[in-house]
């Protein structure tokens, strides 16, 4: 702490007049002689010194100590009243008590009016007046009351969209008059009195601690949804004269193919040798795989690396995400669509299969690969992708019995699997005529792009290379006649789309640019910027078409993997709680009511329990064989009744199929599958 001596020259400049160690009046701390303030508290030694050298007339005006102005406030508060004091007067009219000791002991508003410059002097402080209420008091009036008095308070504020009312600035400035006393006094004066004052606080403090709740420095606070229009009947929707000619009839129609089945199957592979045959993937860019690959020891890899192109699944040697992958044939523009097969990676597979239109299950044909991939150790894959598949609706299919090499082109070998992995195909629903089976080898290239050069194959077999069993697949249903409806796959950022774009398949109905789309569930809308289809621009996309879509005009934390963009006019429908028809598939441990799963619709993932399960079907007439069953078991089928974590966009599996179905994952396996019958409860946000 400063503390002015004697010998600095300060303001005070008379000499003191006691000599010897000094007592401090307030904290009794011995100080030394040569200092004019005591060196804890900083109250002066002798205060009518200071006093008299600061209204000093004849040496003119003194200036005083700026450490000097705390002593005096604090020997003014906590200095005891003397009953022996005699009265002073100041230069300027202030007259205050002198006591014993020679200190001044004054008011504070004395003490401000006194030793503070003309500017400071405007600070006026004014004693709170407790016949009014405080501003914590009308707080805390306002929670008691608030629930009672919210019915009955007028509307008489702005609404905003949301519904939520926003204070005016005239309502701010007129509470902050009323709890002002110097503005109640101005009341008075004009014929108003201060116990009406006190009634219409009282009668507007619960109005005003609603509107404290929800008043934001922005324009909409961010936890509250946009309103939406409510959803309209779909069968008052007609399509427009540019969805049903557009301008990019010459292109190619679009076919959705996903490629799946067990792991270590060569899946990758097989996508791989096809793009290099192709013209799909440059000599640079298969040399480099090749080097890499060899490098690691892993030179079987190289063609695969071309779809997994990420370090992980190099170094683990395993597909874990959905590749995306375009190849032309005589009659589609395919999106070849690389599924993982482990089954630590299903729910990707969920995610990125549900877009297709047709799929290539390959299944390994060496001995014991086989057999591990139909499930004989309770651990293979290409039983439950079969099942998946069929329930996303995906009616043709093509086997491909890869790795025909290891078994020397075995024909007895293909008709063994044909007739193993035949007769579950067709228990899943299946069409035998909607099955193509091509015997082939992805790493010799043999029965790929062209008839097979090998005459141990070629010798028995005089079927369809791969390419052309593709190209022979019926065409897919597109129906534009219906609401835009767009599942969100993936979101991404990228130069061209820019900072908000979204990938996925146009379900149903048709999107161009320069159009306003619905973003579901967060309810924002957004404008479409730019579709792409294979890094080509378009102007316009119908359904089935799997595009890229750049977005403006929302903000990234609204548009969310498993939302779906659709007609301003024709919202999705949004629901917590689902009816489901499900066919529980070929588990060990059964169903109870109370089951925790995770519930896979579209894109959408959500934590899921049942709630009840309301009756058993029989599967042949579909009709109800008993209600309310405890349990359920192997492969029967059932009405369920399941409540989500979250909403999520979902449809009518009789309205639209695309949206409306449904699969139960629990530890890693996939329980059952089926289809939305019913949405006992939707959220219009």
């Amino acid at each position: 702490m400063f503390v002015p001596k004697t010998d600095n020259q300060s303001d005070l400049e008379e000499p003191c007049r006691n000599p010897g160690p000094w007592q401090c009046t307030i904290c009794t701390h011995q100080n030394e002689t040569s200092y004019i303030s005591c060196e804890l508290c900083g109250v002066l030694r002798n205060l009518s010194l200071y006093f008299n050298n600061a209204v000093g007339t004849e040496g003119g005006a003194k200036r005083r100590n700026k450490h000097s102005g705390v002593s005096v406030l604090a020997r003014s508060l906590f200095s005891p009243p003397s009953p022996k004091s005699k009265a002073v007067v100041f230069s300027d009219g202030f007259q205050g008590n002198t006591n014993t000791t020679g200190y001044m002991q004054a008011s504070l508003d004395a003490l401000h009016e006194t030793y503070m410059t003309h500017k400071q002097r405007r600070v006026n402080i004014v004693p709170f007046k407790f016949d009014t209420p405080s501003p914590d008091d009308m707080v805390s009036a306002g929670l008691k009351s608030f629930k009672h008095v919210r019915k009955e308070a007028p509307s008489i504020d702005s609404v905003d969209i949301a519904g939520k009312k926003v204070m005016d600035d005239h309502d701010l400035v007129t509470q902050d008059a009323h709890t002002d006393p110097s503005s109640s006094a101005k009341l008075d004066e004009l014929g108003g009195n201060g116990s009406s004052v006190d009634v219409h606080i009282q009668n507007k403090t619960p109005v005003l601690d609603d509107e404290l709740q929800h008043l934001s420095l922005e324009g909409k606070p961010k936890n509250i949804k946009a309103k939406i229009k409510k959803p309209v009947s779909v069968s008052q929707y007609k399509a427009e004269p540019w969805m049903l000619q557009g301008e990019d009839q010459k292109m190619p129609r679009q076919l959705n193919l996903a490629i799946v089945g067990h792991v270590d199957s060569g899946k990758s592979t097989l996508c791989g040798r096809l793009l290099h045959a192709l013209g799909r993937i440059s000599k640079k860019q298969m040399h480099k795989n090749e080097k890499e690959a060899k490098e690691k020891g892993k030179g079987s890899f190289a063609y695969a690396w071309a779809m997994d192109e990420s370090a992980e699944e190099r170094a683990r040697g395993v597909t874990m995400t959905v590749g995306v992958a375009y190849f032309d044939t005589e009659n589609y523009q395919v999106v070849l669509l690389d599924s993982p097969g482990h089954k630590d990676f299903v729910p990707n597979m969920i995610s990125g299969a549900t877009q297709s239109d047709a799929a290539v299950l390959v299944v390994d044909a060496s001995v014991g690969s086989f057999e591990s991939g139909m499930g004989v150790n309770g651990i293979g894959q290409t039983k439950e992708h079969a099942q998946l598949i069929r329930s996303f609706g995906v009616e043709n299919l093509i086997v491909a019995v890869n790795k025909m090499d290891s078994v020397e082109y075995s024909k007895e070998r293909f008709s063994f699997v044909k007739s193993q992995l035949g007769m579950y195909l067709r228990s899943c629903g299946y069409k035998e005529s909607a099955i193509s089976w091509v015997p082939l080898s992805a790493m010799n290239n043999e029965n790929l792009v062209t008839v097979a050069s090998d005459t141990r194959l070629s010798s028995w077999y005089d079927g369809n290379c791969l390419l052309k069993a593709i190209d022979s697949l019926a065409p897919p249903r597109r129906d534009v006649s219906k609401p835009l409806r767009l599942p969100i796959c993936d979101v991404v950022s990228s130069h061209m789309l820019g900072q908000v774009a979204v990938c996925g398949k146009v379900a149903t109905g048709a999107i161009r640019s320069d159009s306003k789309v619905l973003v579901m569930p967060s309810g924002e809308l957004a404008t479409v910027r730019i579709i792409e289809r294979d890094s080509s621009r378009l102007n316009l996309a119908r359904a089935g078409d799997n595009i890229a879509i750049g977005l403006q005009g929302i903000d990234p934390i609204h548009v969310t993997s498993g939302g779906v963009l659709c007609h301003p006019d024709y919202p999705v429908s949004v629901a917590s709680s689902l009816e489901l028809k499900i066919l529980v598939l070929d588990i060990t441990v059964p169903i109870l009511v109370g089951l925790q799963f995770e519930l896979h619709i579209h894109h959408a993932k959500v934590s899921a329990s049942l709630v009840k399960i309301l009756s058993l079907l029989d599967q042949k007439t579909g009709k109800a064989s008993a209600k309310k069953p405890r349990m359920l078991t192997a492969r029967q089928a059932a009405i369920i009744e399941v409540k989500l974590e979250r909403e999520v966009c979902v449809e009518e599996f009789s309205a639209l199929k695309a949206l409306g179905r449904a699969f139960l994952r629990s530890q890693g396996i996939t329980v059952a599958v089926g289809v939305v019958t019913r949405v006992p409860e939707q959220v219009q946000v």
